[in-house]
């Protein structure tokens, strides 16, 4: 059986999750190897669907798995477009690691200083942390979760040695998943968590995303054992609300449901990137109809005025705002 991902530190230790958690005898006599799929998000490559921006993150797992190159893609679940590609199907979703958002660099949201500088690539997360603090200076920071801590250690060295006064877009804090700094063993990293009442996460923030060929029987028998129902509910719902959004990565959207016994939880934030409007709702379900709970989700955003904001939002984004 060959599980496809992508190559960095994040997605290499998240496929190990997936392989450690596969029982042998499930295997049978097949062997079990990790297939790295180089992916990039610049420009329109190999399976990429016009518009379909997310998909520079998959479309090439996504590929292989359609030519019969790998027989499983493990994604993280955020990275995943509403629309599935042809002939392939998620599976499920082994139990979510921590949704929330890591704040790092301070102890606190209160801790950052007046004017404080904050770094992320979020569009999401810098709409919530403007909306909570207007005044902060929130700047792109890009890279994978090594680099971006390294940038936020050098410039807190240069300003502690070297600069008595910060200079203009010198990092304060960043912000970055919660789940992928333990997935890497980093956790000591993390300031705080940042609540998910407020800073509602992206959907499928924290969840992993098992993908195959519509079909494949085999696979999904390897797989079931892992699969847990409540993080795949909670998954299908947030998912729902994105789809039914036509949300993007220029979409300040978050959307978080939690299973509360037999029911679903779901809470949901659309806002500007500049945090100055934002539209919030909680609304409650069964568990096990989860993409009718996302559906009711994004009506009741749209009656509030989320299909507005999301249409200036992409403008804004377009615009550099």
């Amino acid at each position: 059986m060959k599980i496809g991902t992508r190559g960095s530190a994040l997605a290499l230790a998240q496929a190990r999750l997936v392989t450690q958690r596969i029982s042998p005898w499930s295997l049978g006599d097949a062997g079990l190897e990790v297939v790295v799929v180089n992916t990039s998000g610049d420009g329109l490559r190999v399976g990429e669907r016009p518009g379909g921006d997310k998909s520079r993150w998959v479309a090439e797992l996504e590929h292989a798995l359609l030519a019969g190159e790998i027989d499983l893609a493990v994604h993280s679940a955020k990275d995943v477009p509403g629309d599935l590609v042809d002939g392939l199907e998620l599976l499920g979703s082994p139990v979510r690691d921590a949704p929330e958002d890591a704040l790092i660099g301070v102890a606190s949201l209160e801790d950052l200083p007046e004017q404080g500088c904050v770094g992320t690539s979020s569009v999401r997360r810098r709409a919530q942390l403007l909306a909570a603090r207007a005044d902060l200076e929130v700047v792109s920071l890009r890279g994978n979760v090594d680099t971006r801590l390294r940038k936020l250690a050098n410039e807190v060295s240069v300003a502690e040695d070297q600069q008595p006064q910060r200079r203009p877009g010198q990092f304060d804090a960043i912000v970055l998943a919660s789940a992928g700094l333990r997935r890497l063993g980093r956790r000591t990293d993390i300031g705080c968590a940042l609540d998910t009442e407020h800073f509602v996460p992206a959907p499928g923030q924290g969840a992993l995303a098992l993908q195959a060929r519509a079909g494949d029987e085999a696979t999904r028998a390897i797989v079931t054992d892992m699969i847990d129902a409540e993080a795949t509910a909670c998954l299908t719902a947030e998912r729902a609300v994105a789809r039914a959004l036509g949300a993007s990565c220029n979409t300040p959207l978050g959307a978080h449901a939690v299973a509360v016994e037999d029911r679903l939880r779901l809470r949901a934030w659309v806002g500007l990137p500049d945090g100055s409007e934002w539209v919030l709702d909680e609304l409650d379900g069964g568990l096990y109809d989860a993409a009718e709970l996302g559906e009711r989700m994004a009506e009741r955003l749209t009656t509030a005025g989320a299909p507005e904001l999301l249409r200036r939002a992409e403008e804004m984004a377009v615009g550099g705002a």
